[in-house]
């Protein structure tokens, strides 16, 4: 391994243990939100599985960033009183 890649991994692994509760909490909301925003849309629209899936990804994605920033906030609040 090279020098760069040790650093990309290092770096890698110190973002992961810092953020760790914050990253877990995240994917588990955005499994959730991808399999809500799915059946709302095979419900709703009336549209297939394939099409509910790829139009779906979107908006998800989106509020993970937003729910990921959220988190961190919170937990630098809770976790400092």
């Amino acid at each position: 391994m090279t020098e760069f890649t040790h650093g990309i991994h290092g770096a890698a692994r110190r973002i992961y243990e810092n953020n760790k509760g914050s990253l877990v909490r995240t994917l588990v909301y955005t499994i959730g939100h991808f399999i809500i925003a799915i059946t709302v849309l095979m419900l709703v629209a009336d549209v297939s599985f394939m099409i509910a899936l790829t139009d779906a990804i979107v908006e998800p994605l989106a509020n993970t960033v937003w729910y990921f920033l959220l988190d961190k906030f919170w937990a630098s609040k809770v976790s400092s009183k």
